[in-house]
């Protein structure tokens, strides 16, 4: 019995080695059972696909995607990865607008992108479909529209400068220390749409070290990325919580975020029964209803406010800090942005919110400069949608029902069939026509703040936010670069700065 038990266990390893072999012959280049697709390939190693790519540029992935273009000279591939739908790249203009706008319906975030984004993000309108993000978008349109809540904006962020200049950059120019650029960025956006969001003085611009909240706002933000990357990452991340039990999970992280939100949303329903009068976020969508006509609950107040604090703070932060290291790295747009500034902003317009705003709208090359920055450094530099039926690319490509379309505003900034030969130069005047105006791109071309039904609400603002700040610390000071840093991206669902960015500062 013992030989013949031998001989069957030999026969079926043997069985089993020729079977993996003959798949492997099969599917050389692609994940195993996945069919070949008529359109460019990216390929992988057998059985696996383009695994063992992703994982070793998971800390370049927008830079991966870049390579992609140049190497196999195409705008549109497809990857094959072993536990992960089939994924589409497209880097051209009209695919992106098509899935953007043309056929709007049939693309949605898909179940992928909804279980990975679900814990931060809820029910709130980056990870809601349909009927939800349709009630979502019309409230938040409505309340983004208020002319008085653009003037709260503008003061606030001038409040969190004045404040910001006087307890960081001023103590900073006295003592030539070197201070953390991208960091005080994101203490001053945090404490704006904290203040904006949830009408709380947070104070982080006031607090050394980290702060609670932010801290865990941002790991959170990583983990969700990775969730996109990582096959089977509620089993990742259970491993790595029992063999590093002393770090904070995903869940720690959560109870700190939530724990705020749902504080803040206790406290203000008693101030709001006490009769107090409050223009946040909160407290507007507190007097909506949801899309069956009832009340909001804590939860979606939750979901809802922290979507835009998310939207509002990162993206805002990241854009202002590659916007400093563009200028501090191109003294001559500095120069030529500083002589707009001082020919357009007088004290006296800075003390004036609607007259600041009305003054920013007609300053061209500082829109022309933070539009080219985002060409660059988009704050969100990759995104995905999901194929809900077959349908056709404008290039000419298939796609098939559960297909993830992605593209990477990041890659399509540099690729010069898409921007022309001077495409990886930092140029503001490409933003600048003939006629002297700011030019406007397709958002497919351009998709810097999304684009079609789902633009964001939130661009005027973001955009009169950054301009604000790049225009009180231009004017009055001058920044320069700390030597032997290195300068690069943090892989996120945004675009921070991996390593910050040391600064020394100077009055002008």
């Amino acid at each position: 019995m013992t030989s013949v038990s031998s001989i069957s266990m030999a026969t079926v390893g043997k069985a089993a080695i020729a079977t993996i072999a003959g798949l492997a012959a099969y599917y050389n280049d692609r994940a195993i059972f996945d069919e070949n697709r008529d359109m460019p390939t990216y390929p992988g190693q057998p059985l696996v696909g383009n695994l063992p790519m992703l994982i070793q540029y998971k800390d370049k992935i927008h830079d991966l995607f870049l390579e992609t273009y140049h190497k196999h000279d195409a705008l549109t591939i497809t990857f094959s990865v072993l536990g992960v739908p089939r994924q589409i790249l497209t880097l051209d203009p009209q695919n992106v607008e098509h899935v953007l706008k043309s056929n709007f319906e049939n693309y949605i975030k898909g179940p992928d992108f909804h279980g990975a984004m679900n814990d931060l993000f809820g029910n709130g309108i980056f990870n809601a479909n349909g009927d939800e993000w349709k009630y979502q978008r019309k409230t938040a349109s409505h309340i983004f529209n208020v002319k008085n809540f653009r003037d709260q904006f503008t003061d606030v962020f001038v409040e969190q400068i004045h404040y910001m200049t006087d307890t960081i950059w001023d103590k900073a120019v006295e003592t030539q220390a070197p201070v953390d650029f991208h960091d005080i960025m994101f203490k001053f956006t945090l404490d704006s749409f904290i203040l904006l969001g949830f009408g709380v003085h947070l104070n982080a611009l006031g607090t050394t070290g980290n702060v609670p909240f932010a801290e865990s706002f941002d790991e959170a933000q990583r983990t969700t990325f990775q969730r996109f990357i990582t096959p089977g990452w509620s089993i990742t991340e259970l491993l790595t919580q029992l063999s590093q039990p002393w770090k904070t999970s995903m869940n720690g992280h959560l109870r700190v975020v939530d724990g705020f939100a749902r504080q803040v949303t206790e406290q203000r329903r008693e101030q709001l029964k006490n009769g107090e009068v409050h223009k946040d976020l909160l407290s507007r969508f507190m007097n909506a209803t949801n899309a069956q006509g009832e009340p909001l609950t804590n939860d979606e107040l939750r979901d809802i406010v922290l979507n835009f604090v998310i939207a509002g703070r990162d993206t805002t932060a990241q854009a202002l800090s590659w916007t400093f290291y563009m200028l501090m790295s191109h003294p001559r747009v500095e120069a030529k942005l500083l002589d707009e500034i001082n020919a357009t902003i007088t004290d006296d317009t800075l003390a004036d919110s609607t007259m600041l705003y009305e003054k920013i709208k007609d300053m061209k090359y500082a829109h022309a400069v933070f539009y080219e920055v985002l060409r660059h450094y988009p704050s969100v530099p990759l995104n995905q949608k999901f194929a809900l039926e077959d349908d056709v690319l404008p290039d000419g490509t298939a796609i098939q029902k559960g297909d993830y379309i992605l593209w990477c505003p990041y890659a399509q900034g540099r690729v010069e069939a898409i921007w022309g030969a001077d495409a990886k130069q930092f140029k503001p005047e490409r933003w600048i026509n003939e006629n002297g105006e700011l030019r406007r791109e397709s958002q497919g071309k351009w998709p810097a703040f999304h684009g079609g039904p789902r633009t964001c609400l939130g661009q005027h603002l973001a955009t009169l936010e950054a301009l604000v700040a790049i225009i009180f610390l231009i004017r009055k000071y001058k920044f320069s670069l700390v030597p032997g840093q290195d300068i690069t991206y943090q892989v996120s669902l945004t675009l921070p700065m991996k390593n910050g960015m040391k600064v020394m500062v100077e009055k002008r």
